[in-house]
């Protein structure tokens, strides 16, 4: 059982530590407990013609301190519970986010944000996004819908075994843990970016459930270099993450459907890394000056 931070944790199992009700014949270290009752019979008497001391009084029980006890002690008056005081830092709930305003200088600036990094599987969507989020001069997160999805351990719907209604239920699972961890930071100060494999093609498991699941003020901005370069990033990769050259230009075609969508399209088959995350920080800022239709 777990217990809440700053809480008093509960005493150990053992003898004089049990429950309500149960006979407490330890003691604990320290603690003396009423005396022992004398044997049965009647109390011994004085030789005659020796009249003897007065009975003694019982002894009183000893506390933990060898003091006289004389009942429970008083209960305190807890002191208010300080702000800084580890748990208990009251956190406003995550709300629909809402579009910020245009950023006083060049880039993105100290804009607190959302943005979902779109694109198909080797376009360095994580790869820039965790750049990105890195070397802005205000808190920003990243969250990777891949990230997310395979939290789930045992009973793992891999979408490359086939596209099924238990893989879409932990997708849309996956994106609405998302969408919640993005509301949850924005509402606290915190900028984030996702990024996530949308097709065009796809409105009920794409584009539509982000908004809905983070709000309108979601930035949406299509990584897609050239297919060839795509095919490139992929064999570097491994495990589950790493897909067959055919799925990997059958998903490319896909995502050419965001052209003419009027969602920006970053081709970076040329940039490196730093340069794709500049472009993005630029691409945003014109976006939070004039948002598109989406």
């Amino acid at each position: 059982m777990q217990h809440a931070v700053g809480a008093p944790l509960p005493p150990p199992q053992g003898p004089g530590n049990g429950p309500v009700g149960w006979p407490h014949q330890a003691q604990h270290p320290g603690h003396q407990g009423p005396p022992a009752p004398s044997p049965a019979g009647p109390p011994a008497q004085p030789p005659t013609g020796h009249p003897g001391p007065p009975p003694a009084a019982p002894p009183a029980p000893q506390g933990q301190h060898g003091q006289g006890w004389t009942g429970p002690a008083p209960r305190q008056a807890s002191a208010p519970v300080s702000r800084e005081t580890t748990g208990h830092i009251q956190l406003p709930p995550g709300g629909p986010v809402p579009l910020p305003a245009p950023p006083a200088g060049p880039g993105t600036g100290t804009a607190t944000l959302a943005v979902l990094l779109i694109g198909p599987a080797g376009a360095g969507k994580t790869t820039v996004a965790k750049l990105w989020a890195a070397r802005r001069r205000v808190p920003t997160a990243h969250v990777s819908l891949d990230d997310v999805r395979e939290w789930v351990c045992s009973g793992f719907a891999d979408p490359q075994a086939g596209w099924n209604d238990q893989s879409e239920a932990q997708y849309r699972l996956a994106r609405r843990t998302c969408g919640f961890a993005a509301r949850n930071f924005l509402a606290n100060g915190i900028s984030c970016i996702l990024d996530d494999a949308v097709f065009p093609d796809r409105p009920v498991v794409g584009l539509g459930g982000w908004k809905r699941h983070v709000g309108p003020g979601l930035l949406p901005v299509v990584l897609l270099p050239g297919l060839e370069i795509v095919l490139e990033r992929n064999a570097a990769r491994s495990g589950n993450r790493r897909l067959s050259d055919e799925e990997v230009a059958r998903i490319h075609g896909r995502m050419a459907g965001w052209y003419g969508s009027g969602l920006p399209i970053i081709d970076n088959s040329t940039y490196d890394v730093e340069t794709t995350a500049r472009v993005l920080d630029d691409i945003l800022a014109r976006s939070l000056a004039s948002p598109p239709a989406w």
